[in-house]
């Protein structure tokens, strides 16, 4: 996630050269780029935006968050890096599926099953306990 986030500013100079829609394809591309490294840091039951905001605020790119260990680490001498063809064959997939989603004019996609009630707890009160009369004490 931190080298991702740190190409969110390399593409800044891009995104002043464009304008329109080019311009705002650009930033989408720099807001998501930041995801891995947030839900990274949220899934370590840190806040994301706090982790993301002090990993690119380290000029050193290769400085990162360690969510095992919960500190920053040189991501390379930790021995923490991905495979450069996984991350760039994920970044090709999102953006197939994106433009497919905008050349598309409709949308696919499965319901969301609802949660179904359970068996119900039984009435309040001492209703059916027959035989018990008016119990005159």
């Amino acid at each position: 996630g931190t080298a991702l986030a740190h190409c969110q500013q390399v593409l800044n100079k891009l995104a002043e050269s464009l304008s329109g829609d080019q311009r705002i394809g650009v930033q989408i591309i720099q807001r998501s780029l930041v995801v891995p490294l947030r839900q990274i840091a949220e899934n370590a039951g840190q806040e994301g935006s706090i982790i993301v905001q002090k990993v690119l605020a380290n000029d050193k790119t290769s400085m990162g968050y360690d969510a095992l260990n919960d500190v920053f680490v040189d991501m390379f001498e930790s021995g923490i890096v991905d495979p450069k063809k996984v991350v760039r064959s994920a970044l090709q997939y999102a953006s197939s599926v994106a433009a497919l989603l905008l050349t598309t004019e409709a949308l696919i996609s499965e319901e969301e099953e609802k949660e179904t009630a359970g068996a119900g707890a039984p009435p309040m009160g001492m209703g059916g306990m027959g035989g018990m009369g008016g119990m005159g004490y």
